[in-house]
């Protein structure tokens, strides 16, 4: 008698799969994080205790976690790196500020952020000095905005952004344009898609749009992945065109950092922000990261007894005690020696927990080998992911369609799938019921990122073949009603 698997479409699949996560190179990064089994997902507890409810769920199973690019899984060491820090504290009080241990990896509290920018700086592509990790990612496009938006009413005052960006980017940039006494009316462009059922926007599109504004245009925003379709962004050359056109242009690369190659030195990136609770895994909420580049952050005038006249000197940056020269901050002095590089455009001093929790995904990805092996692998994923969603029955691909980019190069690790109407709901509950945690995206849409750095290509057959169940499911739940 032939078994299940014998007769599943996805059987070959599954074999693949096995043999595709044998040969990979990176397999055993996915032991060093935590990924929820199918039975903490079911429960309503933190811990197991009463398990009448999922007693036939296994408890060392762990679920089909495709969901990175919302909220990371938790790296296994951060727990450990965390209690160094609070021993630190316990042991030491305020002389962990400066006090090295010997048999603590961790460094200062002073230093603390100087660590983190050096991690990060090869996942961005950055030099050193041009990253800071700081604050949260809107309050970050806040700071850049403050220091390089600079609108004339007269001349350059428009900000050009995506219509479908992510709404906090909206939100800011509405804010910015009122805090100069502006109106969104007359200020603020956004870049269209120039076809209803394709959201996806060619370079050529906002090259167009940027031709045709440019002669008052003061700063452009746009995302490096956009959040909703996943397609990612010709950086290097819509900022050589931006900048062509002398325009200062911010990237938002919530989506795109830890997720996708990145050289924003080398392509000459005005500036960036990004969140590290994606693709970096430093846990929700956690702190931020930004990129001046070395040219825009230049001290011009030398600071030495005296005040310098801020705008001489080192422009409109908001200033603050964290961004004060280090050998000189702790005089207490209230003349402002700005930090060289990024580090200057800091404002209060890092929370040390969000950054020690950070530091200890960033470690993992030191142990990839940097984000090079990390991108091959993705791009082996969604293409995989790809091949399985196309061997799902003719019933069930006529329900939904892929709107990310299927070109490798112009996505990361997500694919997003729009449902016909109706069906979000009932195939989000099934996904659910089969231990496939994914993110939707009101009113139809289903976001399936598998990030290299835990996922492997098991986890895409998984989530294919509860997926065509559920979405058969919704289907036929919708013609019931």
């Amino acid at each position: 008698m032939a078994t299940s698997a014998e007769v599943s479409p996805f059987s070959g699949f599954r074999a693949r799969a096995e043999a595709l996560d044998r040969e990979d190179g990176l397999r055993h990064l996915r032991d060093e994080f935590h990924i929820p089994t199918k039975a903490d997902v079911k429960r309503n507890t933190l811990l197991a205790g009463d398990r009448s409810n999922d007693a036939h769920v296994d408890e060392t199973t762990p679920c089909t976690y495709l969901c990175g690019n919302s909220l990371g899984v938790q790296p296994k060491r951060t727990a450990a790196r965390i209690q160094q820090y609070l021993a630190t504290w316990a042991t030491q009080g305020v002389q962990g500020h400066f006090k090295p241990l010997e048999d603590s990896p961790l460094p200062t509290w002073l230093d603390a952020d100087h660590r983190a920018a050096k991690m990060m700086a090869p996942i961005v592509g950055a030099e050193e000095t041009e990253v800071a990790v700081m604050q949260t990612l809107t309050a970050n496009l806040h700071l850049l905005m403050s220091a390089f938006y600079r609108p004339n009413p007269n001349g350059r005052h428009k900000i050009i952004l995506e219509s479908k960006a992510f709404p906090s980017d909206h939100f800011a940039v509405l804010s910015q344009i009122r805090h100069h006494g502006l109106s969104p009316e007359t200020s603020m462009v956004t870049i269209e898609s120039p076809f209803a059922e394709d959201p996806i926007i060619s370079t050529y599109d906002i090259q167009a749009l940027i031709s045709k504004h440019a002669a008052d245009t003061a700063l452009i925003l746009l995302p490096g992945i956009q959040y909703y379709t996943g397609q990612l962004l010709d950086i290097p050359t819509i900022t050589a065109y931006a900048r062509k056109h002398g325009i200062f242009i911010i990237w938002d690369l919530a989506h795109a950092a830890g997720n996708v190659t990145l050289s924003l030195h080398d392509w000459d990136v005005d500036a960036a922000v990004w969140c590290t609770y994606k693709y970096l895994n430093g846990g929700p909420g956690c702190i931020g990261g930004a990129f001046v580049h070395s040219r825009n952050s230049l001290i011009t005038t030398p600071v030495l007894d005296g005040e310098p006249e801020p705008e001489q000197s080192y422009g409109h940056r908001l200033s603050g005690w964290w961004g004060n020269e280090k050998g000189t901050r702790f005089q207490m002095e209230t003349k402002f020696h700005p930090a060289k590089g990024a580090a200057g455009f800091q404002i209060s001093n890092p929370s040390v927990l969000d950054i020690t929790s950070l530091c200890a995904s960033l470690e993992l990805f030191e142990l990839a080998g940097g984000m090079a092996p990390l991108r091959e692998k993705s791009k082996r994923l969604t293409a995989f992911l790809e091949e399985c969603l196309a061997q799902m029955s003719e019933d069930a691909k006529k329900l939904f369609r892929t709107i990310t980019p299927s070109d490798p190069n112009q996505r990361g690790s997500q694919l997003s799938l729009l449902l016909m109407d109706g069906l979000l709901d009932v195939t989000m509950h099934g996904l659910q019921e089969h231990g496939i945690i994914v993110d939707e995206r009101k009113p139809n849409v289903v976001r399936v990122a598998p990030a290299p750095i835990y996922n492997n290509f098991n986890d895409c057959v998984a989530f294919v073949e509860a997926f065509e169940t559920s979405l058969v499911a919704a289907q036929a739940a919708k013609l019931n009603k």
